[in-house]
């Protein structure tokens, strides 16, 4: 009996290949050259039969093509570009999805709602701020959406069961709302973009069209209008319950309905998703941000003087910039039909878990966009949350410019007790 079983199998495997003897010098070469190359590794491990066995029959096809070399070559090498593309998504998921978005998220909350509170002080009623702060609830709900999702995947970690059920009721229509989230967002920035081109560039027809009243009304009809568009998106899952027999346990699921599995409906939506949501909103915000731009730098020739308009429209320039350069990556990768559906593409899935992490961004930042270039933004955000530690500094910096004098004593003659001197008031600050 030989000493290695394994290796009298392997020897087994080898005798029930039909080769003729003229083949063997032939395939021990090409054996031992890709044993060499790492294609075959510890032949003499019971587990390896099945692998000599495929290597065996591969060889003798790939030994008698004068491409041998070119293929062996070409299947390492795209192995180890998909386990790099696979630690490059892994890298993305945990650094993106489970380091900066929580981060951001959360930031992004607390700086939309403070701006909600901010631009609704009456001081703040302008048909600019109402757009401003539509457009700050467009960007809590998707930064809220954000959050329970990845609540949800770390109670998976954490608590399965409480995963399992948070993953079962809110995963069916948690694209539905990142899908109007965003598209409102898209919208309601074009409207503040055109309204500041017809304050820049038609200022004599601005009061007439440019009032509150119809900001709110075309507020309300982008959230009516982009919520109607993405409902399809709220019937794509329906959850379901999975009982497993061997542990006697259930779970929630989910699956796609029907209406989903029609390939045609699928593509032709998630095109009109990708037009409304990204690639139309860039263009247009790119020709309205040049005119305005042009527009505003026209107007600084002719007037020195930097009014406060021009710092709300540099403010809102800025909004749009931002806007265009993070939505611009996911606009690219939905051109290219580069979906979060391709889950066997690695490089894929990293770069959208990077477009994901952007899109989060533009949804967090105008609240730092409008202190740094918004004069009134700033001051009414100050007076309401730092008044009275200002009120208080203030004291405090008149209290220390006088000098306490002592109380007169009636019955006293010294002079420092007596009424101060027109030279002691002289002294006082």
């Amino acid at each position: 009996m030989p000493a290695n079983p394994g290796l009298l199998e392997s020897e087994m495997e080898l005798n029930n290949t039909n080769m003729t003897m003229d083949e063997v010098p032939t395939l021990l070469s090409g054996l031992t050259t890709a044993f060499m190359d790492g294609v075959v590794s510890n032949i003499t491990t019971p587990g390896a039969r099945t692998t000599i066995t495929e290597f065996v029959t591969t060889s003798k096809i790939l030994l008698t093509s004068p491409e041998t070399d070119t293929n062996v070559t070409v299947n390492v090498t795209a192995d180890s570009t998909q386990t790099a593309y696979e630690e490059f998504y892994e890298t993305a998921r945990f650094v993106t999805g489970g380091v900066i978005i929580p981060i951001v998220c959360i930031l992004g909350i607390i700086s939309n709602t403070l701006t909600l509170i901010v631009l609704n002080q009456k001081n703040m009623h302008t048909s600019t701020n109402t757009y401003l702060s539509a457009l700050a609830v467009a960007d809590l709900i998707k930064l809220v959406n954000d959050t329970l999702y990845f609540v949800t995947v770390l109670l998976f970690r954490v608590k399965p069961k409480a995963g399992n059920i948070l993953y079962g009721h809110l995963y069916p229509y948690a694209h539905f709302i990142f899908s109007l989230s965003t598209s409102i967002s898209s919208w309601l920035t074009i409207s503040v973009a055109v309204e500041r081109y017809i304050m820049v560039c038609h200022a004599t027809r601005a009061r007439g069209i440019c009032t509150i009243q119809r900001a709110r009304v075309v507020s309300t009809s982008v959230f009516f209008v982009m919520s109607v568009i993405a409902l399809p998106y709220a019937f794509r899952y329906r959850t379901i319950r999975v009982f497993d027999n061997t542990t006697n346990t259930s779970s929630y699921d989910v699956e796609t309905t029907k209406m989903w599995e029609n390939q045609i409906f699928v593509d032709s939506f998630n095109w009109i998703q990708n037009l409304l949501r990204s690639i139309i909103p860039i263009a247009i915000l790119v020709v309205v941000n040049f005119k305005i731009i042009k527009a505003l730098n026209r107007s600084r020739a002719n007037n020195k003087k930097f009014s406060s308009r021009n710092r709300i429209t540099i403010m809102l320039i800025s909004v749009i910039v931002v806007f265009i350069t993070c939505v611009t990556p996911d606009a690219i990768m939905s051109i290219v039909g580069a979906g979060y559906h391709d889950e066997s593409n690695y490089l894929i899935k990293g770069i959208r878990e990077i477009t994901d992490m952007l899109l989060g961004v533009n949804a967090a930042i105008n609240f730092v966009l409008y202190c740094g270039f918004n004069k009134g933004f700033r001051q009414n955000f100050v007076s309401l949350f730092f008044q009275r530690c200002i009120k208080e500094k203030i004291k405090e910096a008149d209290d220390s410019h006088y000098r306490k004098l002592p109380d007169p004593s009636p019955n006293s003659n010294e002079p420092n007790s007596t009424t101060p001197t027109k030279e002691t008031n002289s002294t006082r600050v």
